[in-house]
């Protein structure tokens, strides 16, 4: 069951066409997910067009604006429908929502990271870092705070942080307010996908070692 959800500030910028491209991206893949969230933005559009055809002299700007940030959206490119639609990792298949689905092919591959941690980074062509990270049972990421902001959304699976407990189609921010270390104990493991605009702080253990060396890896 989704229980995290952009805000209706979020949503509101996803709907004038004012959000980041990264935001943009993550609030679409939710919307996939998430019915209630999809007939929220629906009706923003709705209040939108309204406005834009009472009053078209004073909704022209914002008109431009929307526009604009639809024209620079990346182009879509064909691919093929079987790597369009899964991602797979060592056997395993995960469906993707259908905002997601054409970066299935961008990928640079998967890495097995510390653990039972597996990451494979996808090139978005904007600011930032952006990655499918996929956790198996037992796995967790090692305690960090945020220099930025990062964006998450569950894909499948569930884990949890310290801080709450997140299921499939999730939606999660966190920032320099929030220290936690993401770890899952479902069979099925956990695969999310995240988007930094800076890189993690490290906040215990011998990954803090890394932090001296953080920008080499979010290049």
């Amino acid at each position: 069951m989704i229980n995290l959800h952009p805000t209706d500030e979020q949503l509101l910028q996803f709907a004038q066409g004012l959000a980041s491209p990264g935001l943009s991206l993550i609030i679409a893949a939710h919307m996939d997910m998430c019915g209630k969230c999809a007939a929220r933005v629906a009706q923003f559009e709705g209040y939108l067009a309204e406005q834009a055809l009472s009053h078209p002299q004073a909704a022209e700007p914002e008109l431009q604006k929307m526009l604009d940030s639809i024209m620079a959206l990346p182009a879509q490119t064909g691919v093929k429908p079987d790597c369009a639609t899964f991602l797979e990792l060592d056997g395993r298949k995960f469906a993707l929502p259908r905002s997601l689905q054409r970066y299935a092919g961008k990928i640079s591959g998967w890495s097995h990271m510390v653990g039972k941690l597996w990451q494979a980074r996808v090139d978005l062509g904007i600011e930032g870092r952006a990655d499918f990270i996929y956790m198996e049972k037992g796995g967790s990421v090692p305690e960090h705070t945020h220099k930025g902001n990062e964006l998450t959304l569950v894909l499948d699976g569930e884990f949890s942080d310290g801080l709450n407990h997140y299921d499939t189609g999730d939606f999660i921010r966190c920032d320099g307010q929030h220290t936690h270390m993401p770890h899952t104990e479902a069979d099925e493991g956990c695969l999310v996908f995240s988007l930094l605009d800076q890189p993690l702080h490290f906040t215990s253990g011998l990954a803090r070692l890394l932090n001296p060396f953080s920008h080499l890896f979010f290049k």
